[in-house]
């Protein structure tokens, strides 16, 4: 085993327009750099945090618009004194060399990835205390993602534009957590750290060199995405609970006034954060296309030891304020074709697929759109009726209910799972497919659609189970 030293620099593009601040050292206790790229300060991205959900982080004041630190304000003249500005060198990222290295640590690393986790947080507070106010009191889930987030990222390296998409919306939305462009050093000092720890016979002069090239591309699309982000809406948005529809006993329809518009399309997710659990974020769908009110309604249902779903269905009622991050997600409608929809929900997965059958409608193209609604039970089809009304209202739909066997089922359902209905119905060739649900019926409904005659790149879903194929994490419930 070769041992890598720990006390390097490692090189990560941007930095002051003299050239300087362009790398950041792995070494604990050296102070960081300034933002890994642009030259604006990006420490003033939230907004201070109005009452209701509790308050990130204080931060600075933005600087004034008119100027850029270190260079003249627009219009001036830079002093004879000042040096010239040196230009940045433009972010190498990882060659396919590297990519093949990155892939076998990550092999090697995979039966102890919890140890690598561990072993990456312990350094990255014990050596940055100050970061740990960025994180929830109990870390779980949150923890691992953010982690696995970064090994995804890696292992995709080397497909530069599906890496982009996928860490452009990470990175505007850990604009809500306080994230700031200089602690994404910190960072990859101790995701280095950990990898060399446990990467015992992978790991090598050439990893290292692979992984830092691979990182920095990576914080460096990030910080790009969150600093234009940054110009053209705030961190997170306030969000009024104007309306608690309990639909099942574990089961809410909530309807929510947002305090400033909130941009999205139909089919597209958001982060939502309560006042009991704070920093503690969950992915929820909207359950509706845009409206002309402005206001946002989601699906929650309560899942076991799920804090926030638990929270928003048994504790939140109208009145109380919630915060909300970006929308993101890509499982939107295809408006430049004739294609017709067929779209696969399960449980509240109804709720994005709902919101599609609205955008199309909207839209007014006559185009053929079929729902298959599932859930174990006729009970569980607690947005069935809704369905059955649009069904009524617009002649190009048909739903589909299907509940598991030997259940009864209301309008003439089908029985068993949602996958082996639709190959009961014969080809989809000429379809556009679209799923959300629980994660085991994503991965069977992505497999059923393609053996349904959808190819792959006209296939659409969100799912936290999916992040190998770049997926950003949503889904329908906790």
């Amino acid at each position: 085993m070769t041992t890598m030293s720990e006390n390097r620099d490692i090189p990560v593009s941007g930095g002051r327009p003299d050239g300087t601040g362009d790398q950041w050292s792995a070494g604990a206790g050296r102070p960081l750099p300034p933002p890994a790229s642009g030259s604006q300060d990006r420490s003033a991205s939230q907004p201070p945090a109005a009452s209701g959900p509790a308050s990130g982080p204080s931060r600075e004041a933005p600087p004034d618009p008119g100027t850029t630190p270190g260079l003249p304000p627009a219009g001036g003249t830079r002093a004879v004194t000042d040096p010239p500005p040196v230009p940045v060198p433009p972010v190498t990222g990882p060659t396919g060399a590297d990519v093949e290295l990155i892939r076998r640590t990550l092999a090697e690393i995979q039966p102890v990835a919890d140890k690598v986790t561990g072993h990456f947080y312990a350094l990255l507070f014990l050596r940055n205390p100050e970061l740990r106010d960025l994180f929830p009191a109990a870390m779980d889930t949150q923890r691992d993602r953010l982690f696995g987030a970064l090994l995804t990222a890696a292992r995709h390296a080397g497909d530069p534009a599906a890496l982009t998409a996928y860490l452009s919306d990470l990175g505007r939305g850990h604009r809500k957590y306080g994230t700031r462009a200089e602690h994404y050093p910190a960072v990859g000092e101790c995701l280095i750290g950990a990898l060399t720890r446990y990467a015992h016979h992978t790991w090598s002069p050439a990893a290292e060199t692979a992984w830092v090239r691979a990182y920095t591309l990576i914080s460096q699309i990030m910080i790009d995405a969150a600093a234009e982000d940054e110009q053209r809406s705030p961190a997170w948005w306030q969000a009024e609970i104007v309306s608690h529809e309990l639909r099942t006993p574990d089961t809410v329809v909530l309807r929510l006034r947002p305090d400033k518009p909130y941009p999205f399309r139909a089919g597209q997710y958001t982060s939502v954060e309560t006042p009991w659990w704070p920093r503690v974020w969950r992915h929820y769908s909207f359950a509706g296309a845009p409206s002309a009110d402005g206001t946002l309604t989601f699906h929650v249902k309560a899942v076991p030891a799920g804090w926030v779903s638990g929270a928003l269905v048994h504790r939140a009622r109208p009145g109380d304020v919630l915060r909300l991050g970006p929308p993101a997600g890509n499982m939107i409608v295809d408006h430049s074709t004739d294609n017709g929809l067929l779209c696969l929900g399960g449980g509240t997965g109804i709720a994005p697929i709902k919101a599609l059958v609205e955008d199309v409608a909207e839209y007014g193209r006559r185009r053929l759109v079929d729902v298959f609604y599932g859930a174990r039970t006729d009970q569980d089809l607690y947005d069935l009726e809704t369905m059955l009304r649009l069904e009524r209202t617009h002649p190009w739909l048909s739903v589909h209910p299907v509940v598991g066997d030997g259940c009864p089922v209301r309008a003439a359902g089908l029985t068993g799972q949602v996958p082996d209905a639709i190959l009961g119905a014969g080809s989809w060739t000429g379809y556009d497919g679209y799923v959300s649900g629980p994660p085991g019926m994503i991965r069977s409904g992505v497999h059923a659609l393609r053996r349904a005659g959808i190819p792959p790149d006209r296939i659409r879903h969100d799912s936290f189970e999916t992040i190998s194929d770049l997926q950003a994490p949503a889904l329908a419930g906790e």
